[in-house]
């Protein structure tokens, strides 16, 4: 299971939020580069880095921070944040991104998301898809709609979807574990996805229940910043 460690940004700054809530941030760091080190330093490969800002304003806008990490580490970056256009694509891939995670307009102009997967591939495009009660949220989770997750999910299937992030907002950042039955349930009815979770790992233990579901990775975030898990610690996670 791939451990990857999170960084969200708003104004260049590494912040967590709270059930995607914008009035409930927490401000980390002012360089988010040097906490990219920090993972790399510790020897993990992967990075998720979610630009705030543009998923609030629905483009992306936090490149250049995306740049920087990209060109002095050596870490797998996938990318998310109000990517809703083949510019933002573009600037996204050009800044670096390995692979570019989309919600907003796979919900709103699932055509365009379509259309993605098929040109980039399902090795580099990523679903998003993220849930609160079950249904989808988009727009940096202050919209919500009325999708259900799985018909969400079988909609792209013909199309290469291969990968899938799956928040469960009311855990994100909380620090209460994450949805194993939620996760349970979607590898049961898609075998052949790679589900990566989002939201809630507080400890070695949550990534040992994940382990178990055979999922095909783990973000966490204000687990490492809170000091709950050592990077080393999920480095030798990773190693087992």
């Amino acid at each position: 299971m791939r451990i990857i460690p999170a960084i969200d940004i708003i104004d260049g700054k590494c912040v967590r939020l709270e059930k995607g809530d914008y009035s409930k941030k927490t401000e980390y760091r002012e360089d988010p580069l040097e906490v990219a080190k920090e993972f790399e330093g510790a020897g993990l490969k992967y990075l998720h880095l979610v630009d705030l800002d543009g998923a609030k304003a629905g483009n992306l806008i936090n490149w250049k921070v995306l740049d920087k990490i990209a060109v002095q580490t050596s870490l797998r970056i996938d990318v998310g944040g109000g990517i809703k256009s083949d510019e933002d694509l573009r600037i996204a891939l050009e800044s670096g991104a390995s692979q570019v995670n989309v919600g907003s307009l796979a919900v709103k102009q699932p055509d365009q998301f379509r259309e993605w997967l098929r040109t980039k591939g399902g090795e580099v495009m990523i679903l998003s898809a993220d849930v609160r009660e079950g249904k989808i949220a988009v727009s940096g989770w202050q919209e919500q709609t009325e999708v259900e997750i799985q018909d969400f999910i079988s909609s792209f299937l013909a199309d290469g979807l291969r990968t899938v992030v799956t928040t469960d907002i009311s855990r994100d950042g909380m620090l209460t574990g994450p949805s194993v039955e939620l996760y349970q349930e979607l590898q049961q009815h898609f075998p052949d996805l790679d589900f990566v979770a989002s939201g809630g790992v507080s400890s070695i233990k949550d990534l040992e229940d994940l382990a178990r579901l055979n999922m095909g990775g783990a973000i966490l975030g204000k687990a490492i910043y809170e000091g709950k898990i050592e990077l080393l610690s999920l480095c030798e996670f990773e190693s087992r």
